[in-house]
């Protein structure tokens, strides 16, 4: 079940203590943001394996500016990213975030 993250101490407590999970960026006023966290929400559902966060972007804007400078990947929103030891193996965003893309990526 997925999980909001709100501070940079909760993700970084993430990458301490999971080696690979899924983490979607989702702004609140985008409709192209609601169709991907509907997708993201359909996905998480249909699967309990792999482990599920998520930031509202202007509830935690300066969480997602540290992911991206982190994790070294451009802010995008909505943006779906795969970490897998603290490093991002597998990113999307926009149309690009289907329950579909997701399951394929989470196979990596």
């Amino acid at each position: 079940m997925k999980e909001q993250i709100k501070e940079i101490s909760e993700f970084e407590n993430l990458l301490q203590t999971h080696n690979r999970f899924l983490f979607v960026k989702h702004s609140l006023t985008c409709p192209i943001s609601k169709e991907a966290f509907r997708q993201f929400s359909q996905y998480d559902s249909s699967q309990d394996e792999l482990k599920t966060f998520y930031l509202h972007v202007q509830e935690s804007r300066e969480l997602s500016a540290y992911i991206a400078d982190k994790l070294g990947v451009k802010h995008e929103s909505p943006q779906a990213l795969l970490i897998d030891n603290g490093s991002v193996i597998w990113n999307a965003s926009h149309w690009n975030i289907t329950a579909d893309s997701l399951g394929k990526a989470s196979a990596l």
